[in-house]
């Protein structure tokens, strides 16, 4: 007999319908009113601020500085950098009046804007203004700011967290005295979030550089994070740019530096955003819902009182606190536990499939039996089905850190598997298209590449393919070209993406 699953479809019969599934039934988000954009409700909104805390922490103690800028940007700004107005004009959302007057029953815009303003769809213009100001000697550098803010790009199609007209995220802008120095830090920076998606999120990346055709519009160089879903498919996951001199001249970035001379600054931009989420959506969720890596989910343990009669119920309820307060002042890396006692009037089976479906870590089951006997079964949402451990209730604390750790460590375990399982070496044309063709999607595609944007179009207008990354990590090898036969030592990551 096939296994009923929580989620329906599951991700082998429909893998996009799986992902808006999971994020109805794991309660993340709902659609707005607004085309485009999501109402992000407490559970979702819960990962999103572990995500900020973590990142925050680690962004400040590498020496930025938090600040916020409008949300309005004049478009002379965006005119300055022609690549910047070009790669974003498409999806610019523009504020053009800034009254409203009653005619004829309906609420219309009066008073056009003397010049119209943007709403950020990236900071970078209105940064470069401020910085412009701010740095005047290279005893001002290097100057590393971030701020935490919304965005918006006006999609056609939009999807919850992956693609929305508004998101949240994280943007940092920095103003460097050498090209040298700012190369080095964009690369820090990527290095940082590699280290945070695989510590924290359990989720591996691979890291490298983008082609011309994909990098940030305005950049030297563009450097990416690109992570394998649960259907093979690439996402990518964060970016950070080096700008080099482009946007300190359109922004007259200056500084007189130790000899006297005056000087353009060197600058880097780089950001994630609530993408972070879905991706954790694809990657750790299964046919039961979602999965959350302990460091990142809302709440680590929910204590489910089962109440038989209302004789019992004055005592198990107190029984449930009692362990609640045995772990309270605990930390699982350097985050206080966080347990809740769902004691609602719902059936237990309810209630225990709604925690399942939000990816709750841990949970554990508190009746008469367990009451009296002090022991108990703690399951685990990695591990579900299987049989819970049967632990003394009163060792909960040391037991909970015990299986939060594991579980963290194998989901890690697991997702790097995946992606090494699912990247093939193709080394000619006729194996790339027989590989991107095959009814379902294969994976990543990793082989020698001549760098050509007639190629690219092509592969991307045949099947829908795009060149993710060029890996930072390069062997000496000589091959040729996938396409062109031309000599490479040049290898690059090929994949169907979000």
């Amino acid at each position: 007999m096939k296994k009923k699953h929580a989620i329906t479809p599951t991700r082998e019969e429909d893998f996009p319908l799986w992902y808006q599934e999971v994020v109805k039934e794991a309660d993340l988000a709902e659609h707005s009113p607004v085309r485009g954009c999501m109402v992000i409700k407490p559970w979702g909104y819960g990962i999103w601020e572990n995500i900020h805390r973590i990142l925050d922490q680690k962004i400040k103690e590498s020496g930025h500085s938090n600040v916020y800028f409008p949300l309005f940007i004049p478009v002379s700004y965006f005119e300055k950098e022609a690549q910047h107005i070009a790669g974003f004009a498409k999806e610019c959302a523009v504020v053009t009046h800034h009254r409203l007057e009653s005619k004829e029953g309906k609420l219309i815009p009066a008073a056009p804007l003397e010049e119209p303003l943007i709403v950020r769809p990236t900071s970078e213009m209105i940064v470069g203004d401020s910085f412009s100001r701010w740095v005047e000697s290279y005893r001002d550098l290097p100057l590393k700011i971030n701020q935490w803010a919304n965005i918006v790009r006006w999609e056609m199609r939009t999807r919850p967290f992956l693609r929305t007209t508004e998101f949240l995220w994280q943007e940092g802008h920095t103003v460097h005295a050498s090209e040298k120095e700012a190369q080095e830090h964009a690369l820090f920076i990527l290095e940082l979030y590699k280290n945070f998606c695989r510590d924290d999120l359990a989720m591996p990346v691979l890291v490298g550089k983008k082609t011309e055709g994909e990098k940030f519009p305005g950049a030297v160089t563009t450097y990416a994070l690109e992570a394998m879903m649960g259907d093979k498919k690439a996402l990518q996951a964060g970016t950070s740019h080096f700008l080099g001199q482009n946007f300190a001249k359109a922004c007259n970035i200056r500084f007189t530096d130790e000899k006297g001379s005056l000087e353009y600054g060197w600058t880097t931009s780089w950001g994630v955003t609530t993408r972070l989420i879905g991706a954790l959506v694809m990657m750790h969720g299964d046919d039961d819902g979602l999965v959350l890596p302990p460091k990142i989910a809302p709440k680590h343990l929910v204590i489910m009182p089962i109440i038989r009669n209302l004789e019992d119920q004055k005592n198990i309820l107190q029984f449930c606190h009692t362990l609640k307060d045995l772990v309270k002042e605990e930390k699982f890396q350097g985050r206080n536990i966080e347990i809740v006692i769902d004691d609602r009037d719902k059936r237990g089976g309810e209630k225990k499939w709604q925690w399942i479906k939000k990816g709750i870590p841990l949970w554990l089951e508190i009746g008469q039996r367990e009451l009296d006997e002090k022991k108990g079964q703690l399951f685990r949402r990695d591990l579900l089905g299987e049989k819970g451990t049967f632990i003394d209730l009163f060792a909960i604390k040391e037991e909970m850190i015990k299986a939060l750790n594991d579980m963290q460590k194998k989901l890690l375990h697991h997702a790097e598997k995946f992606l090494h399982d699912n990247i093939c070496s193709i080394e000619n044309r006729d194996d790339f298209y027989r590989f991107f063709q095959s009814e379902k999607t294969s994976g990543f595609a990793k082989g020698f590449y001549v760098e050509d944007p007639v190629t690219e179009e092509m592969i991307k207008n045949d099947l829908n393919v795009t060149v993710r990354s060029i890996p930072l990590e390069q062997n000496s090898q000589e091959g040729r070209c996938i396409f062109s036969k031309r000599p490479s030592k040049m290898q690059a990551i090929f994949a169907k993406a979000y």
